[in-house]
């Protein structure tokens, strides 16, 4: 069919490109193609492109510079806190702690690390997707080297009380990593007021490339009698002081930068306007189409995240009777949405196998104006409404 229009409401599996991102990328492509770590010229002027985006990075969390290390994806830097600071301290003790409803570059390593001997806590979470810090503190023993609880959910967008999980992580001595992927650059964070130790983040969820992602590692010495707290998981050269080692892929580097020099900018009024855009839908949605719900909790989440939930019918059949009359969502991760099972994070908060088969992930960006929203509020209930016709499941 040939659309009129094409509303992309999918961002939080991946964003569209800033332009000046784009722009910035191809320059480099052109200009700063020199390895890095080599001694001549355009080695040096690589280098120095190199370290200013980390500069401008780093600025964006409060950060050093020196503690920002790049990696390939969000899933990359996860796999690298979770796993490099679990092997370096097995002689520390063998305990971990994180949530029921972590993305799976989160949980699987969580599992993998349990096949190693490792004892991992998976805590419950409320109907609104968020732990409970008494509970947290509860389950930490003098075993437990690491908690990790992601910044906020990718899919219903609930933000946990991070600042209060670093605390207790601080009070106990334990290393504390946050999956803050679709966090950065949404929300304000500043790793030394959260106690963060470690947080992941990529940049293609804030308007930047594929293939670049960080981890923040707190300097090493700053924590009592930890060290050194993280051993990498690849080694090779020299590259990112051995935490990982890989030729660094500067143009993309750069075009992170800028992505984050943009967001530092725009973050505070694009809060507001998309949280403004964010509460329409859900408000419009509950009140106007019938057995519909909202999964997450109702303002202590993203300003650009909505999850609805509709009884009787599939999350997937929206997701495509959408896209067939121009409109881009997703049910849930999209890391996982070939997978027929229910969301494990739906399930989480507490919602049946056929509830959670029926929600609709719908995400926005800076891109999104109000009368994209407008189109999709005129769209939906007609989409509803046919689907429920010719559901089995409406009595």
């Amino acid at each position: 069919m040939t659309r009129s229009r094409y509303v992309y409401l999918d961002n939080a599996a991946t964003t569209p490109m800033d332009p000046k991102v784009i722009d910035e990328i191809n320059m480099h492509f052109k200009e700063t193609y020199g390895n890095s770590s080599s001694l001549h010229s355009m080695g040096q002027k690589a280098g120095q492109i190199l370290e200013k985006s980390r500069e401008i990075i780093a600025s964006l969390i409060n950060a050093k510079p020196e503690e920002i290390f790049f990696t390939s994806s969000g899933t990359e830097a996860d796999n690298l806190a979770i796993i490099g600071v679990a092997r370096k301290n097995r002689e520390k003790g063998n305990h971990i702690i994180t949530s029921s409803i972590e993305h799976h570059a989160v949980e699987n390593p969580c599992k993998e690390l349990e096949k190693e001997g490792f004892k991992v806590t998976f805590l419950s979470v409320d109907k609104d997707g968020l732990i409970n810090l008494n509970e947290l503190e509860q389950k930490v023993t003098d075993k437990t080297i690491l908690i990790t609880i992601m910044f906020a959910n990718n899919e219903i967008g609930s933000i946990q009380l991070i600042k209060e999980i670093g605390a207790i992580a601080r009070k106990h001595d334990v290393i504390f990593h946050t999956d803050a992927v679709q966090a950065f650059g949404k929300v304000p964070i500043d790793v030394n007021d959260m106690n963060i130790d470690l947080l992941s983040a990529s940049a293609h969820k804030l308007y930047g490339p594929k293939g670049i992602g960080l981890l923040y590692i707190r300097e090493k010495g700053i924590r009592k009698g930890w060290g050194k707290f993280i051993k990498p998981l690849l080694f090779g050269g020299g590259h990112e002081r051995e935490m990982r080692p890989s030729t660094v892929a500067v143009p993309l580097i750069a075009g992170f930068a800028k992505a984050v020099e943009i967001a530092k900018q725009e973050m505070s009024q694009e809060a507001e306007r998309q949280t403004k855009l964010r509460d329409k839908i859900i408000n419009w949605v509950l009140e106007n189409i019938k057995d519909s719900y909202l999964n997450g909790h109702p303002k202590q989440r993203l300003p650009n995240n909505v999850n609805l939930g509709f009884r009787y019918i599939e999350g997937e059949s929206i997701v495509l009777d959408l896209d067939m009359e121009g409109i881009a969502t997703s049910t849930g991760s999209a890391c996982s949405s070939k997978s027929l099972d229910p969301s494990h994070v739906l399930l989480a908060i507490g919602l049946k196998p056929e509830e959670a088969h029926g929600s609709l992930r719908i995400s926005l960006s800076k891109f999104i104006k109000e009368e994209d929203v407008n189109y999709l509020l005129e769209t939906l209930p007609h989409v509803i409404e046919r689907l429920r016709k010719i559901s089995p499941l409406r009595k």
